[in-house]
């Protein structure tokens, strides 16, 4: 080979090295942005290190309050003490080359990289293997710098599981989910609107609004967010504000709903979902238009019977594309009363282990049905709690009720 093509061997070389290495922090940037858990991030990292830089010996170290815990290893001697490591790396705040001065349980090992958040360490990287000769300054760097990423990031994580459990953090989140939750709904001459709404934690996951399509068209919904909570009620705030504006500009249920899910997916990247139930009264031509993505069936009482509005799509935000939409069509009558409502109804039991059920809400809904929709709405949390008696409540109960009369 002449100089000339070792040359442009050694070019390529370098660069092929070089677009493999921004790659690798491309996927690991990526992985953190789309929120993954750590222990795929953890994977990831022995995967580029141990596949793609041939690290032949591995053990990162990360940092949970007071105790120094090994997440990552590889081809570690079976004798070594883990435990005892921490108390020799501990000193170091810059990259290390082991000496033979060390101690003799680093010398399987020929770098220390720490990792400091500000004036903290926060993950240490033992190293053993790395490529010698030119390229060795830029695989340091390239381990240094994936390993920055990656414990910057798992520390994140630890810092938002810290946060979200201290007080103020939560009734910050209580008064939002006071906020989005109407306090009063609508009623008119021919129809009424109201809703009763209790969470089980000091933030529910919960959720239920309404808004005005035109003058005599009046839309209503009912969700539940999977998962309690802080981040349950940051997500219901999110979709409650793509409702408020996406529903002025999508009119047509099975569009707005397909809207939702997209927008739903952008934020939660399918981690989360809503079931979702909502309606659309017509009061001028008396249609009731409906769409359920995967919400338990609200009741339709008319006529002396009973109707279930079930499932017309599946749930929000766990599908890139809804894969079948269809909205329901069901004509107004006099007496027409929809009681909407969240899992946590027929969660309750009570001290016998008995459920409630929704056969034993149509019970009550019968009994009452000439109740307007706000005394029925608390009426019937004034039945299930003397069901339940000193039972707990189990999960959040969300109730909305619908009553039209022709006027």
């Amino acid at each position: 080979m002449s100089r000339e093509e070792a040359i442009l061997t050694k070019m390529e070389n370098e660069l092929s090295l070089k677009q493999l290495q921004i790659t690798s922090l491309l996927n690991i940037t990526q992985a953190i942005n789309e929120n993954l858990p750590q222990e795929e991030l953890f994977n990831m990292y022995k995967s580029f290190l141990t596949w793609e830089l041939s690290i032949e010996r591995l053990a990162l170290f990360i940092r949970e309050e007071d105790n120094w815990l090994p997440v990552v290893t590889h081809d570690l001697d079976p004798d070594l003490d883990l435990s005892s490591l921490p108390n020799l790396f501990i000193k170091y705040n810059r990259l290390h080359t082991i000496k033979k001065t060390d101690s003799a349980k680093l010398q399987g090992f020929e770098f220390i990289i720490p990792v400091y958040h500000k004036t903290e360490p926060i993950a240490y990287s033992l190293i053993s293997g790395v490529k010698r000769g030119d390229q060795i300054f830029n695989n340091i760097q390239f381990i240094t710098s994936i390993t920055n990423i990656v414990a910057v990031a798992i520390e994140n994580k630890r810092l938002v599981r810290k946060q979200i459990v201290q007080e103020k953090e939560w009734e910050l989140a209580k008064e939002v989910t006071q906020m989005l939750i109407p306090e009063e709904m609508p009623c008119g001459t021919n129809f009424s609107l109201a809703n009763v709404y209790r969470p089980h934690y000091k933030v529910g996951g919960d959720y239920i609004d309404y808004l005005w399509f035109s003058e005599h068209k009046i839309c209503f919904c009912i969700a539940d967010v999977s998962g309690k909570g802080i981040a349950a009620a940051m997500i219901m705030a999110n979709f409650q504000a793509l409702l408020q504006n996406l529903g002025q500009q999508y009119k047509d249920l099975e569009t707005l709903v397909m809207v939702l899910n997209q927008a739903v997916m952008r934020i939660t990247k399918g981690e989360k979902y809503l079931t979702f139930f909502i309606a659309v009264a017509d009061l001028k031509y008396k249609k009731l238009y409906y769409v359920n993505a995967g919400h338990i069936p609200p009741v339709l009482f008319q006529d002396g019977k009973f109707i279930d509005l079930k499932a017309t799509t599946t749930i929000i935000g766990h599908f890139d594309q809804l894969p079948e939409i269809h909205e329901g069509i069901v004509d107004l009558k006099e007496n027409t009363i929809l009681v909407a409502f969240t899992d946590g109804l027929i969660d309750l039991k009570n001290s016998l282990g008995i459920n409630f059920t929704e056969d034993m809400l149509r019970s009550y809904i019968l009994e009452h049905q000439n109740a307007e929709a706000k005394v029925m709405c608390n009426s019937i949390m004034d039945y299930i709690s003397d069901f339940k008696g000193k039972e707990e409540i189990p999960d959040d109960i969300a109730l909305v009720t619908f009553k039209f009369s022709e006027a």
